[in-house]
């Protein structure tokens, strides 16, 4: 039984707009883009459209996800962009609380990701066949079997912090796909794109824009 999709609806939370660019925060529990059928329609870009129309998606968060997401305002800032996110010029840094007290401060996480094809849409580590997958990760606190942690995704992989964090033993508070258990009894998905660094499409000056974590 797949649970009713009801998006939260907040107002457009916006971060930064000019001529060129848009940055929102997407709230936790809203679609980025449409999915299949009528009651999936209402996500992110739908909204964001209604008040510029001329809006173009560049990048996506899961549904489950909050936090900085930038979209285009024209085709110009659409290429870009887009060709920043490619070549991984753009800096992204999340929030996530997770399950267990990490021991150490700061590491690395480099796990190839693959779809699981039979339990689409979750994604697990294949080192045969898996795409290159890369998460630096540093601690801010631990505590009450939990901690609090930054993480710096180098590529863009789909769930790849989720599937990370699986596999360091520590997921993601609130995950519905990969937290089983206590660690899955949270209102939320605990994970939030708290910063994005980008070269601005007109003059390429660098830019960085925040979304407070609401967590």
């Amino acid at each position: 039984m797949t649970a009713i999709y009801t998006p939260p609806q907040d107002p457009l939370d916006i971060l930064y707009d000019d001529h060129e660019v848009l940055l929102v925060n997407k709230p936790s529990g809203l679609l980025s883009v449409p999915g299949k059928g009528p009651d999936l329609a209402d996500c992110l870009i739908a909204r964001v459209q209604a008040a510029f129309p001329t809006a173009l998606l560049v990048h996506r968060l899961d549904r489950d996800t909050s936090g900085v997401m930038i979209f285009a305002l024209t085709p110009h800032a659409q290429r870009h962009l887009g060709l920043q996110f490619e070549k991984r010029q753009t800096k992204k840094t999340y929030v996530a609380r997770v399950w267990g007290e990490v021991a150490e401060k700061t590491g690395t996480v480099d796990l190839p990701l693959i779809v699981d094809w039979p339990n689409r849409p979750l994604q697990m580590v294949d080192h045969e066949n898996g795409k290159q997958a890369v998460t630096d990760w540093r601690v801010v606190r631990a505590g009450n079997e939990e901690t609090r942690i930054r993480l710096m995704p180098r590529t863009g992989r789909s769930h790849q912090l989720r599937v990370h964090m699986l596999a360091l033993g520590h997921p993601i508070l609130g995950d519905p796909f990969y937290a089983t258990g206590p660690a899955r009894d949270f209102p939320r998905l605990m994970l939030h794109s708290e910063t994005l660094q980008f070269r601005h499409p007109d003059g390429g000056r660098g830019m960085r824009i925040t979304a407070k974590c609401p967590f």
